[in-house]
């Protein structure tokens, strides 16, 4: 049985890293019931391991909760709870197009941070109405006051009736719910119109196939149903229909205004392009909804099967996480030091962490990857301009006319005490400064365009280490420029290690040339023979470190006598030490690639 649409809300909260999103999600699914004393946890909404070791939300989840007002009346609601990191900005987006409107959490003693402004812009492009909450106000530094200015000088939302609660001890967290049902508006559809969904997230199920998360806009959805793709014209017949609440619960149907899942023995990946929108077969709506605003990798990295994994395997697992998070990218790549991998695209360097993890754990494939780098456009002397996010793509320095960089637009929200710091950080970087401006007397905004390039490396942990952990990030591509770009080789006794090339600017390359050499030589493991391990631009050698041969000690059986023997002796380990230097191999440790990332300046 359907819910009257009065009587629904869909919502989602939107907040700053760390500023309590999973927590305060946590307490409305205990105040409403949903969820009972056995199945308690913290963090609940966060299901995957990785979520829960890092504190941090990667994928949107949602749950439905069921809610009696004090006018007496049922209401469903429908929560989604959002990832507050700025590489997965992208999930929140989506999340967005599935609600009427979003509770906006700010911590009361951190006040407005980058991430805040970037999704409460979004929310507002999208028409949400907002509901002001400001958390942790248990902590003996909140400072409502500060914060709520805050909000009203760089936001413009009138602070006047925002709720303050502790999301941890659970204080005033009702206030919410009484305020969701009468600030949010209800949904708009009709039942009776032709099925019109929106398909806002999917995940791979060994059992079930292709599971896809849809809100429902027209129309309803049921068990035995031929619904039809609109982007691809693929249609299946529904097996199953179920809501989150948290966890997985089968229902008859889905009806306008809802929000749940379905699945339809689709096997593959391919066929659920999160974004599309899903109708009946035979009654098809008139038109598709609007998708989403795809967003383009910006850091790449080669990863490679090692050890037991095949190929087809690391495959299978990218196919099946891309359905999952579409913002990833691979294609084939072989390389001369690693064989045959993928060359893949990320939104940043935690999402390139994550995705790699998930890998392991989840599909549990062994891999090792390549340095990150992002993509450059490569002005050719023939007049053609190539995208290169791979050195061993980069054409020869006599074919290349100039090269352009991808330069991005920070946002740092900062304490006034590491001004100092951030700003000598953001000049290493080669950044140039747009604006600064006061939030309140102790805090500033920060803007600056910096390459992208410079961020890749380490930017993001220097700023957290510069500012004691108090300084936020947000960012946002805004052009490419005009720089002077090369590539620099690493050589192992002369032969060229092509998954440790990294493309750089030109200014950088002797310092980490020299930096990455002697990085090398505390990782690769001493043989009997002696390792030259360069630096290289071109055919012009910067920078060598030697990792010196482990030495048997020939002469110990003698004792006294001629010295010749000893020399003989000594001359012959010569000898063979120059026969193993030319036919022996220099294995890598898996280490000496993710040497690239951690080269302190």
């Amino acid at each position: 049985m359907s819910t009257d649409l009065t009587h629904i809300r869909n919502f989602c909260i939107i907040a700053h890293i760390d500023h309590g999103k999973s927590t305060l999600a946590d307490r409305l699914l205990e105040l409403t019931g949903t969820i009972d004393n056995r199945n308690k946890a913290s963090q609940i909404m966060d299901k995957m391991e990785l979520e829960q070791e890092r504190g941090i939300t990667i994928k949107a989840q949602s749950a439905r909760l069921m809610y009696k007002a004090k006018n007496g009346q049922k209401y469903q609601f429908n929560l989604i709870d959002t990832p507050g990191h700025v590489d997965f900005s992208y999930e929140v987006s989506r999340s967005l197009k599935a609600c009427e409107g979003a509770l906006l959490l700010v911590d009361a003693s951190q006040g407005v941070q980058a991430q805040t402004l970037a999704h409460t812009y979004e929310a507002i492009s999208q028409n949400l109405e907002l509901i002001l909450v400001w958390n942790k106000i248990d902590l003996p530094n909140a400072d409502i006051a500060r914060v709520g200015q805050e909000v009203e000088d760089v936001i413009g939302l009138d602070a006047s009736e925002a709720i303050s609660i502790s999301a941890k001890t659970g204080d005033n967290v009702d206030a919410i719910l009484e305020r969701i049902v009468t600030a949010i508006p209800a949904p708009k559809g009709d039942a009776a119109k032709p099925l019109k969904a929106l398909l806002y997230d999917s995940w791979y199920d060994q059992y079930l196939g292709v599971v896809c998360l849809i809100r429902v806009f027209d129309g309803q959805i049921k068990k035995g149903m031929k619904i039809e793709f609109m982007s691809t014209g693929h249609s299946f017949e529904v097996e199953r229909v179920g809501v989150l609440n948290p966890f997985a619960t089968v229902v008859d149907s889905l009806s306008s205004g809802e929000v749940g899942f379905f699945a339809a023995s689709i096997k593959e990946v391919a066929e659920a392009n999160v974004g599309d929108t899903i109708t009946e077969f035979k009654n098809r709506t008139a038109e598709p909804l609007a998708g989403f605003r795809f967003v383009k990798p910006t850091v790449f990295c080669g990863i490679f099967p090692t050890g037991e994994t095949d190929i087809s395997d690391l495959r299978d697992a990218l196919e099946k996480l891309k359905l999952n998070d579409t913002s990833i990218s691979f294609e084939p790549e072989n390389s001369v030091a690693l064989g045959f991998g993928f060359r893949c695209g990320f939104l940043g360097l935690l999402h390139m962490e994550i995705i790699q993890e998930r890998l392991e754990r989840e599909f549990e494939v062994e891999i090792i990857t390549t340095a990150p780098t992002v993509a450059y456009k490569v002005h050719t002397t023939d007049g053609q301009t190539i995208d290169v996010d791979n050195p061993a793509k980069l054409p020869d320095p006599q074919q290349i006319d100039f090269v352009e960089e991808p330069i991005v637009e920070i946002t740092i929200h900062t304490p006034q005490e590491f001004l100092g710091n951030i700003l000598k950080l953001c000049e290493e970087k080669r950044g140039q400064q747009l604006s600064m401006e006061y939030m309140s007397p102790t805090r500033l905004m920060v803007k600056y365009d910096l390459p992208l390039n410079e961020m890749v490396f380490d930017f993001y942990d220097k700023l957290k280490s510069s500012s004691k952990g108090y300084a936020s990030l947000d960012y946002e591509f805004k052009r490419f420029e005009r720089a002077h770009i090369i590539r620099l080789d690493m050589l192992i006794n002369g032969d060229k290690v092509d998954a440790l090339s990294v493309m750089l600017h030109k200014d950088n390359a002797y310092y980490r040339g020299r930096e990455l050499a002697k990085k090398l030589k505390s990782l690769i493991p001493r043989q009997m023979f002696e390792i030259a391990i360069q630096a290289a631009i071109g055919s012009k050698i910067i920078a060598r470190e030697t990792q010196s041969a482990l030495r048997k000690n020939v002469t110990a059986k003698c004792y006294g006598g001629d010295i010749s023997r000893k020399r003989k002796l000594l001359e012959k380990q010569k000898e063979g030490k120059k026969r193993m230097k030319r036919l022996g191999n220099v294995e890598l440790p898996q280490d000496a690639f993710l040497a690239i990332l951690k080269v302190d300046e």
